[in-house]
This record gives structure tokens, C-alpha cells and sequence, in this order.
């Protein structure tokens, strides 16, 4: 029993490190309860200076929709973490948001934890 506990908590040990990497842009997240996980998804990034990132490449607001479902067509299941800075216009948000819903892509909000 020991054994099996022991390796279960390995286990989550690397998997919560593989999840980090999703990080790739920095901004400063609004801090919630919650975890984000890099599992088959697509992060759309939103800089306090407006301009958008799909992944790590730069894409303009009136691009964003198209560049996006491109991307989204080569996933299984299509899903987008939103990953916007807590300073940036709730508008840009509510645009991606929208983007997500009006083409039935699963989408969440990244946070830092607590």
C-alpha cells in the first residue's frame, strides 16, 4: 500500500511541473481558486498594451477569429485558455469569449492562485 501511495505522489509531482509550461508570455493573471492544465488546448494571450497572442505568436484582433479556428481544426477536441492580463479592457475579453462561443470552442479564464 505504501508502494502504490508513493507512486502516485510521484506521479502528480511531474505532472504538476509539465503543467507550468503553458507560460510562455508574461502577464499578470487575476489571482482565483483554480488550476489551468495544458492538455490538448490552445492559450489566446491578451497584453495590457492590446495586442493579442495566439500561443506565441503575435496576431491582430481582426485576425484573431480566423487564425484561431485554423488552429483549432488540427485538435481533437477544441478548447482555448484565455490568458489576459487583469488590467486589459473587459471588451477584449468578452471579444475572445465570444469568438470561442459563437463557434462552440470550450474556453477558460487563467488565474494565479491564491
Amino acid at each position: 500500500m505504501t508502494d502504490v501511495v508513493f507512486l502516485l505522489l510521484i506521479f502528480f509531482m511531474i505532472a504538476s511541473t509539465l503543467a507550468k509550461q503553458l507560460n510562455t508570455i508574461e502577464v499578470k493573471l487575476p489571482q482565483a481558486d483554480g488550476k489551468s492544465e495544458n492538455r490538448n488546448t490552445v492559450a489566446v494571450t491578451i497584453k495590457t498594451s492590446g495586442r493579442f497572442y495566439i500561443d506565441e505568436q503575435s496576431i491582430s484582433k481582426r485576425n484573431l477569429e480566423r487564425s484561431l479556428i485554423r488552429k483549432m481544426q488540427t485538435l481533437n477536441t477544441p478548447s482555448v485558455i484565455l490568458r489576459a492580463d487583469k488590467s486589459v479592457p473587459l471588451d477584449d475579453v468578452v471579444f475572445v469569449m465570444n469568438i470561442a462561443n459563437k463557434n462552440g470552442i470550450k474556453i477558460v479564464l487563467a488565474v494565479d492562485a491564491q
